[in-house]
């Protein structure tokens, strides 16, 4: 036998080895293969009528993951309102996080809205919901939030390291979130906990959702781990309405859904079992409270004006709406920073949460809440007001993709609760929604101590190559106040005033279907059978410093409740 030959025969046999030896200790398990992803389909090639065991409506954060779990004993069917990230994966690309979220288009993957009190928002229009259009940022929620939702910690473990698998990296730290860092050790953020997921207070690095390449991955890359042939997922599906039965006087139960393709056509989905099959919004903060409205389950003194049918008198839907607000400074550097999302965060004793970004066109993403994409004309505060230069804020942000960054706070809670109420009956349409920011005394106290901390960030040594010389602190509030109100004269007087003038969201936005007002420890709808609700909405707080990895987390965990519940 030749050398080539043996050395072939050897290879061929320890690869045969290392197949058995996975297959003895792993399997071959659906979740450990990715198939191909073709049964995301347009809504338009439904048929008229569907029958699943399980019909999510809601293709977001948790939804992805809990269609994913349940596949692998259940037919599944997933409506997602929004389109497919897979169809454009520029879009999800790490440098046009911004174009991406700001983007009014109709098929954008971000709808905006403006809640009452007049702050912009958004919300996620695609598959994969709002880890489309994040930060990216991935890190745990502190245990208070397990303890108090009633969890098993250990099944929570096992869900988290579930979606950790298939989504999360370990970030490099450049040279602006490196600054950062040391600044929030300099400010007293303490201790340094090195990279960890998990919820400590201190200064710490985590996961981000985007690869080294600046690949953005999303929940709906967790309908990798989903059995093909158990699962279809309709995109461009617009759920209008629940369908519910009530017979013998029973309590009301969901038995489908009706749904509308881009063109229109009107589809029916319906549940298989009477006993085993359920319907599970996963639509978020603003659309699972707004779905229970306009399929009738609500306050009767909202829905009757509107010509809804109650078929649950529901009165807290809808309410315990929160936000958690953000604010912020804009900062311009004197030396180019690098194109980077949050991958460093400061946890301050107070529950005050730090992070920031650098390198994005900043002016476009707060600029446009006034309606603008730019400065005023005459907005001309001075940064080098003493020295080399007269360089003024806009020439300063001549070159906005390389010079600029963000570092913003928000804090544990809020406190501070609002409501959401219906605009009209069209689905695709926004709901009026009201934060009422800062109206707790406390959360204005939590944002005035976290600016504190900001501040002693931004004058430390580690950040002072970032800053431009003689540019005072001063300055860099009035500017933000400047560009947030878009007019000229502002002047910050105190940090009072600055939280409340110029609060903005950190799209943090949670509550609406709160656990044990509108669902149980289950996240099974209160009065009514057959239905649960598995999102953000059931929050009583937003869990941790970012809500996407809990949120995923959710997901997979109920999944797997469900499957339990269905084996017995």
């Amino acid at each position: 036998m030749s050398l080539y030959l043996k050395q072939s025969w050897c290879l061929g046999r320890f690869l045969v080895l290392v197949f058995v030896a996975e297959f003895a200790i792993h399997g071959f398990s659906n979740e450990e293969k990715a198939p191909n992803l073709s049964f995301i389909q347009e809504g338009t090639s439904a048929p008229e009528k569907l029958r699943y065991d399980y019909i999510i409506v809601g293709g977001g954060t948790a939804g992805c993951a809990i269609a994913a779990t349940l596949s692998s004993k259940a037919k599944v069917l997933v409506l997602e309102r929004g389109g497919s990230p897979f169809s454009n994966t520029t879009k999800i690309r790490k440098e046009n996080l911004v174009p991406t979220l700001t983007d009014t288009s109709p098929d954008s993957f971000s709808q905006a809205f403006v809640s009452e009190d007049g702050v912009p928002n958004n919300r996620a229009r695609v598959l994969g919901g709002g880890t489309a259009i994040n930060g990216g940022f991935y890190s745990r929620a502190e245990p208070l939030f397990i303890k108090q939702t009633g969890l098993d910690e250990a099944l929570v473990e096992d869900s988290y390291k579930w979606v950790e698998r298939k989504l999360v990296y370990k970030p490099t730290l450049f040279r602006w979130q490196t600054a950062v860092r040391n600044g929030l050790l300099e400010a007293g953020v303490l201790p340094f906990n090195g990279f960890t997921y998990d919820h400590i207070n201190g200064t710490k690095s985590s996961g981000t959702i985007f690869d080294k390449n600046g690949n953005r991955h999303t929940a709906a890359n967790l309908l990798e781990y989903a059995d093909p042939r158990r699962i279809k997922v309709y995109v461009h599906a617009v759920v209008n309405k629940i369908i519910f039965t009530t017979q013998g006087g029973s309590r009301p139960k969901a038995q489908g859904v009706i749904f509308y393709d881009a063109r229109g056509g009107k589809h029916r989905a319906f549940l298989k079992s009477v006993s085993r099959s359920e319907i599970i919004l996963a639509t978020g903060a603003i659309g699972s409270p707004q779905l229970l409205m306009l399929s009738g389950i609500g306050p009767a003194s909202q829905l009757e004006p509107l010509g809804i049918k109650v078929v649950l008198n529901q009165t807290m839907v809808g309410r315990e709406m929160a936000d958690n607000p953000s604010n912020g400074l804009i900062i311009p550097s004197p030396v180019l920073v690098d194109l980077d999302a949050p991958t460093t965060v400061g946890i301050t004793k107070f529950g005050n949460y730090i992070e920031s970004f650098s390198g994005y066109d900043f002016i476009a993403l707060y600029g446009s809440s006034s309606g603008s994409q730019s400065l005023p004309n005459d907005f001309t505060v001075t940064f080098n007001k003493m020295g080399e230069s007269s360089m003024s804020s806009r020439e300063a942000m001549a070159n906005p993709i390389t010079n600029l960054g963000l570092i913003l706070e928000k804090f544990v809670g809020p406190i501070s609760k609002g409501y959401l109420e219906l605009r009209n009956t069209n689905a695709t349409d926004n709901p009026k929604v009201t934060f009422n920011y800062f109206q707790a005394p406390e959360d204005l106290r939590r944002c005035v101590q976290g600016m504190e901390t900001m501040i002693d960030v931004v004058n430390s040594k580690s950040f002072s190559p970032f800053r431009y010389k003689n540019t005072t602190t001063q300055d860099l509030l009035n500017m933000m106040l400047n560009l947030k109100q878009n007019h000229r004269n502002s002047t910050v007087t105190s940090l009072e005033q600055f939280c409340r003038d110029s609060v903005n969201t950190i799209w943090h936005y949670h509550g609406g279907c709160v656990v044990g007002k509108v669902v149980d420890r289950d996240y099974k709808v209160l009065g009514v059978e057959s239905l649960r609700v598995i999102d953000g909405s059931t929050f009583n707080f937003s869990p941790g410093t970012n809500p996407q990895a809990t949120t995923m987390m959710l997901g997979r965990y109920m999944g797997r409740r469900i499957l339990q519940d269905r084996d017995r």
